[in-house]
């Protein structure tokens, strides 16, 4: 799979030919640390000044780089395919193969980070469920007024346990079941498999 590239970050990434490959190397040493802990502008501008050039185009070539090596890490693609991945951006033959190293010796650790940056969300554990029916009140002697109510049960992801009390009437149960169950068919897609299959 061949990584697409914008136009703008074609851009950012522009600026790597002008530098030498040492600086490259820790163009890349920086994105990947800026990923662990965050960016900083002081190393931009102090990289800016040893390369005679503004802090925002040293900013806009780290960003580009970072961004090739995560979405390349989070699609895991192959040496083959990173190459031809570059290029279209028309680099050196030695610029290809530096950006390839990077890419080798740091897609495992930027698949851990990329892991722990995303949020830990609590899944499904047991559903209890009741159905209510009033049949007539003082204002009105005869009617029939259901109402479903249902308690959820979800478990977080270092084993705690929390309880979601939901109330709604039958006729908007029957909307949401509906509504999952086109959205478990579209999952079935061959558009979605590859999707779920990338982003693996």
């Amino acid at each position: 799979m061949l990584l697409v590239l914008s136009d703008e970050h074609k851009e950012h990434l522009g600026f790597l030919p002008e530098v030498d490959s040492a600086v490259v190397g820790e163009f890349g040493r920086i994105a990947v640390e800026f990923l662990r802990k965050g960016t900083n502008p002081k190393i931009y501008e102090g990289a800016a000044r040893k390369l005679s050039v503004d802090a925002e185009t040293v900013q806009h070539g780290v960003e580009g780089l970072m961004y090739l090596l995560t979405e390349s890490s989070k699609l895991m693609i192959s040496e083959v395919d990173f190459q031809d991945s570059v290029l279209v951006l028309g680099f050196t033959e030695e610029l290809n193969h530096l950006l390839q190293q990077l890419y080798l010796e740091n897609r495992k650790e930027i698949r851990h980070i990329l892991g722990e940056l995303t949020p830990s969300l609590p899944h499904y554990h047991n559903l209890e469920w009741r159905l209510d029916v009033q049949l007539a009140s003082r204002a009105l002697r005869q009617q029939i007024k259901p109402t479903v109510t249902m308690k959820l049960h979800l478990e977080e992801s270092g084993g705690d346990k929390s309880a979601k009390v939901l109330q709604t009437d039958p006729a908007t149960l029957m909307h949401l079941i509906q509504e999952l169950e086109k959205a478990l068919a579209e999952l079935k897609t061959t558009h979605c498999r590859r999707i779920l299959r990338n982003i693996k």
